[in-house]
């Protein structure tokens, strides 16, 4: 009786150290301009970290009040921000919209205080917005905003009303196509077809830029079917490529070349020499789905 007792104690010993010793959930930031931005450069890899058990937050740092041919102002920003928040619950990730003019951002310090103060109350681990070289504004703005954050998340007498982050966390550009000054570099690749439609059900649910605002200013409104479910169709093929040869070889540094020839859909990121600098190891760490 001594020993089954003393079998069973040391079980449950060994069970409660291995969860008490087990990380705590990864905490993600993507900060984008405008109030879908997350979702199209970055929503399959939140999938897959809401998947794993770790937590993502998304923010819009404009409310998208520009961003239609007919509505506008504070109306349409209530409709982005109604339309962020569904995408967000369909994710299963936290989404903020400040409040901040879409068309009309600029890197100011009252901004970057407020996303210094973002990202120290996450906590986060990593960090990702767009890169600074960008057809929109906002989108290069919100670049630089972040990029300023990167080394001051970490500076007690910046922003000081909140408690400054010990660790500087990775931050990440989002991947684009633009070439100069130089081109996008794919330095970590995350294979997403499995999430994919995940992602695309979250695209869907901003009605006002990919059914409307978007296919208006591209000339090509006359495309957008008016069944929801041949609308969601329609945005899959119209939102989705195979991976180019530089994320095709980012996945097979990663998922090495087995796998990542089974790799219908990606999405990359480049490494900001402004946060940490992660190594192969720590990478594996902070992007676990890469196996």
């Amino acid at each position: 009786m001594k020993i089954t007792h003393f079998f069973f104690a040391f079980l449950f010993l060994n069970f409660t150290t291995e969860a008490f010793s087990q990380e705590k959930p990864l905490k993600i930031i993507m900060i984008g301009a405008h109030p879908d931005d997350c979702d199209i450069k970055g929503g399959g890899t939140a999938a897959l970290f809401v998947q794993m058990g770790h937590q993502v937050k998304f923010v819009s740092v404009t409310n998208g009040d520009a961003g239609h041919m007919k509505e506008g102002g504070g109306m349409l920003a209530k409709r982005r921000m109604a339309e962020a928040k569904e995408a967000g619950r369909r994710l299963g990730v936290t989404y903020d919209v400040l409040d901040h003019h879409d068309g009309e951002l600029l890197a100011t310090l009252p901004i970057r205080l407020e996303i210094i103060r973002l990202i120290r109350d996450w906590d986060a681990d990593v960090v990702i917005s767009h890169r600074s070289n960008d057809y929109h504004p906002d989108h290069r703005y919100t670049a630089i905003l972040v990029q300023d954050a990167a080394y001051m998340v970490g500076v007690p007498n910046i922003a000081p009303d909140t408690p400054p982050l010990r660790k500087n966390p990775v931050f990440l550009y989002f991947q684009d196509n633009f070439q100069k000054p130089y081109p996008f570099k794919a330095d970590i690749a995350v294979d997403i077809t499995a999430v994919l439609d995940k992602k695309i059900d979250a695209m869907d649910a901003h009605e006002s830029q990919f059914y409307e605002w978007l296919p208006w200013i591209g000339n090509y409104a006359a495309e957008i079917p008016t069944d929801k479910g041949e609308r969601k169709a329609w945005l899959k093929s119209k939102r989705t490529a195979a991976p180019n040869a530089a994320v095709h070889q980012a996945l097979k540094t990663w998922y090495g070349e087995s796998k990542a020839l089974q790799a219908k859909y990606a999405e990359a990121f480049e490494i900001c020499e402004y946060g940490s600098q992660p190594s192969k190891e720590e990478i594996k760490r902070l992007f676990p789905m890469i196996q």
